[in-house]
């Protein structure tokens, strides 16, 4: 029975079901065929939900929608684009640094990608930078979105294992750094040897004092929801409180680029993406726990430290389920399926639960850029108009980039617990 559970998730996978879809009907299936009650599943679809640090992910989500139609990307980009100045592939090293900064106030992968991709991969285009170049690095970049605090995966992941996301968002800041600085080198590195772009890129037409100017309380965002977590001055969840109020200020008051219509649509477009988002964490509780019940995930848990006893195989073994998961799933999703899996591994190894959900959500974030599904890719593709098997040449030499990374970021704990550690939050 537990393996059917697995097997028709798969399925309706490979069907090209919605995630949500493949997640409950197993769920529903598992539930009544061991007999379980059917009255239990409404208590268990609100538990997956009715937790306090969740609530940061409408807000978020909010908050990037806000900061996306005011315009702040395209002054970021601009500014960026003057520090870089001329050069060959300066577009591309424009593009990762601004999915980086931008990752640090949206959170989401491919809200990250669309925002930055529907900028900048016209305007690589016209630079001479190829369809599939172009959607592949900005699939690559907008990861980084998922690893850079505040990181709604990260959120997903403090709240299932009870972990601080304030130390999960601070563990997250020098790999995500590190994970967008590993993309310059096969993005500089094709469009030198492609020829993409041009010498008069990031041609100055304003100085960058006034660009700095326009794009100041763009960058600051970011500064003030750090800034506040870290130094103890709020919650998670009232960071998110925080950005959405900044980025209103920042559309309505300063840039005056947002008007009440366009709100409402902003807040149409937000709750769409947030219901889709709280359904698929709900379902997958629900998976979760019916997995659970019906001893399926000790079982898969006691296989996985059956292997070997050597801690770096085991380590091996789980990144590479872990890789394998991401290219097909989400990562909330793959947080609910083998979080319960990997809890009493971690428990055996006594690894640290905070470098352990950078390690995961960095592997994570590998996946959303890696075909087949690379849910990053799908938006990038669809910007540039191209098929997804155009990138795969492209894409392919930015995936070992981040594999390298996170080799890094597993080898060297400390990467990721210097920064908590020195805020005392953990």
């Amino acid at each position: 029975m537990g393996i059917g559970l697995f097997v028709s998730f798969l399925i309706l996978l490979l069907l090209g079901a919605p995630i949500a879809v493949a997640v409950a009907v197993p769920s529903f299936m598992i539930i009544w065929l061991a007999d379980l009650g059917t009255p239990v599943i409404a208590p268990n679809f609100f538990a997956g939900i009715a937790k306090f640090p969740l609530l940061a992910i409408p807000l978020f989500i909010l908050a990037g929608f806000i900061l996306e139609r005011c315009g702040i990307s395209q002054k970021i980009i601009r500014f960026a684009n003057i520090l870089v100045g001329r050069r060959r592939g300066g577009l591309a090293i424009v593009a990762i640094g601004v999915c980086v900064f931008f990752g640090g106030v949206s959170g989401s992968g491919p809200a990250d990608s669309a925002a930055i991709g529907a900028i900048l991969i016209p305007a690589m285009f016209a630079q001479g930078y190829s369809r599939g170049y172009s959607a592949a690095l900005i699939a690559a970049a907008g990861s980084t979105a998922i690893i850079v605090p505040p990181s709604i995966a990260l959120i997903i992941y403090g709240a299932i294992t009870n972990t601080s996301v304030p130390a999960l968002f601070a563990a997250g800041a020098v790999p995500g750094f590190l994970a967008g600085m590993s993309l310059l080198i096969p993005a500089i590195w094709m469009a030198r040897k492609k020829g993409y772009g041009s010498e008069k890129e990031g041609e100055e037409r304003i100085s960058l004092g006034k660009s700095f100017r326009e794009s100041f309380w763009g960058l600051l965002a970011p500064v003030i929801i750090l800034g506040g977590l870290y130094g103890g001055v709020f919650t998670p969840t009232e960071a998110a409180v925080v950005a959405v109020f900044y980025s209103l200020l920042l559309g309505f008051v300063i840039y005056r680029t947002l008007s009440l219509k366009s709100f409402y649509r902003i807040l149409a477009d937000a709750s769409e993406a947030s219901a889709i988002v709280m359904l698929i964490v709900a379902f997958a509780g629900l998976f979760s726990w019916a997995g659970s019940t019906v001893g399926v995930l000790d079982a898969m848990a006691g296989l996985v430290m059956g292997i070997s006893t050597n801690e770096w195989v085991v380590l091996l073994i789980i990144n590479l389920l872990i890789f394998a998961g991401g290219m097909l799933m989400d990562a909330i999703s793959i947080f609910y399926i083998f979080l319960p899996i990997f809890l009493p591994v971690m428990d055996l190894y006594g690894w640290d639960p905070v470098w352990f959900g950078v390690v995961m959500t960095l592997n994570l974030a590998i996946g959303q850029f890696t075909p087949p599904v690379a849910v990053n890719l799908y938006v990038t593709t669809q910007l540039a108009e191209i098929r997804l098997e155009d990138t795969f040449k492209a894409v392919w030499p930015m995936v070992l980039a981040m594999i390298f990374t996170l080799l890094v970021v597993i080898a060297f704990p400390a990467l990721s617990l210097f920064i908590p550690r020195f805020f005392g939050l953990m």
